[in-house]
């Protein structure tokens, strides 16, 4: 998703009008028999006539949906609700009515299901253009906690020294547990110059014990692709996201790679949260004949699942290539589709550590022309079936990269896929 930057999850086929992307808080519109309300340290109950209560049901909501208890809860908070200070805000209708759309989506229990009110979706178009302010990172949910999925290079979050699976228990004062993923990019993101404290929690630094990290929010320019031809005779493409750009800009990589004359390649996924679908298999193309199987969309019972399949690119033409792809914990969605496709088909050997596990497809509707609701669609599976959901790729070659290594600037997983290449073994 950079601040997330709704990335993380982020599948984007880019015929489409529709965008895949994160999840919001119903704050219940459960309609209970009576109200409790406590006053100086008494019990004060309100009878409610349910029982002459009609039904509400609307032609467009699903079967069976008696809305009644809705418009109830509604009502008796508009009547009896009391500040908690003649200085608390007072939300608007409109306000509360997107709480409620809200907390509907949060009721399917997936953490990529959520309704974008105004600001969250001005927010997000803002981050597909690559145009915002704020400290470079993706973030997500991992075991109910508030995660770096990784750090964009280049930005304040690298330079502060945040990694991939850091975990962030604080931003400023407010605590992140409970928030969900689109609330905490509104708070990290801010204005050029300013300062956001991250209180962070990483299992490798005294014991996961917490420490403050202040981050010096920047404009964000999202890199996209390195190319380079080593001493060694190794090719490496180092991508960073799958954004709009992405697939002619990997074009003109591999042509770079065709043309040097080398036969030793590492594609480098690592800390790459994904992006558009359609890169995906454009960049698998060049590697897979065409009509191979590069992902399927799993729908589970509501569809037949889509295929994705290789357009058969031939700037190799047919030259036999070594190929390793280098993840890690931040490798996510569209990077793991490549991988997998790459991996299946037994043309490349993955190197590096288990993938992010982002495997969840899902598709952005408008709801109104200032709102729209992502939802979760379907799954990705591998070539082979394998859902790349929660568990991600398991490369063939596990080697970590610690914080001493990076701090010393030392980079074993490239050594490792380089080794690889040159030897065999």
């Amino acid at each position: 998703m950079c601040d997330n930057v709704y990335m993380q999850q982020l599948e984007i086929p880019k015929n489409s009008n529709s965008i895949t992307i994160p999840r919001y808080q119903f704050y219940g519109a459960l309609a209970l028999c009576a109200v409790v309300a406590f006053v100086g340290g008494s019990t004060m109950r309100g009878s409610v006539p349910f029982a002459s209560l009609a039904a509400v049901h609307d032609s467009r909501a699903p079967e069976n949906v008696d809305l009644a208890p809705l418009f109830v809860a509604w009502n008796l908070l508009e009547k009896n609700f009391a500040p908690s200070s003649t200085t608390t805000p007072i939300s608007t209708s409109e306000q509360k009515l997107y709480g409620a759309i809200g907390g509907l989506a949060r009721a399917y229990g997936d953490d990529y299901t959520v309704f974008f009110p105004p600001k969250e979706k001005e927010q997000f178009d803002t981050a597909i253009r690559g145009d915002f302010e704020g400290v470079g990172m993706e973030i997500g949910i991992r075991n109910g906690v508030l995660t770096v999925v990784s750090p964009i290079k280049g930005t304040p979050a690298m330079r502060a020294g945040l990694l991939s699976g850091d975990r962030i228990l604080k931003i400023d004062d407010k605590s992140s547990e409970g928030l969900q993923v689109e609330e905490a990019v509104s708070l990290i993101r801010g204005p050029k110059g300013t300062t956001v404290v991250l209180y962070i929690s990483r299992e490798s630094k005294d014991g996961g014990k917490p420490y403050e990290v202040k981050v010096v929010r920047d404009k964000i320019d999202l890199p996209t692709i390195d190319a380079k031809l080593r001493d060694d005779g190794v090719f490496t493409i180092q991508l960073y996201n799958f954004n709009q750009n992405s697939a002619q800009l990997f074009a003109q990589a591999v042509d770079s790679f065709a043309r040097s004359g080398s036969d030793k390649l590492v594609i480098d996924l690592r800390n790459n949260p994904g992006g558009y679908l359609e890169s995906a298999v454009d960049m698998a193309s060049w590697f897979l004949p065409q009509g191979a199987l590069v992902v399927s969309e799993d729908y589970g019972k509501k569809r037949e699942s889509d295929v994705y399949k290789s357009h058969g690119y031939s700037v190799l033409n047919g030259r036999k290539v070594s190929i390793v792809v280098l993840i890690n914990k931040g490798s996510a969605s569209a990077s793991e589709i490549l991988t997998g496709a790459l991996m299946d088909h037994g043309l490349a050997t993955v190197v590096g550590e288990q993938s992010f596990g982002k495997g969840s497809v899902q598709q952005l509707f408008d709801v109104t022309d200032k709102t729209s609701i992502k939802i979760t669609i379907a799954r990705w599976l591998t070539p082979k079936g394998t859902s790349i959901s929660h568990h991600g790729i398991t490369p063939n070659i596990v080697v970590e990269r610690t914080e001493k290594d990076m701090s010393e600037g030392k980079d074993p997983q490239l050594d490792r896929a380089v080794q690889f290449l040159l030897t065999g073994k």
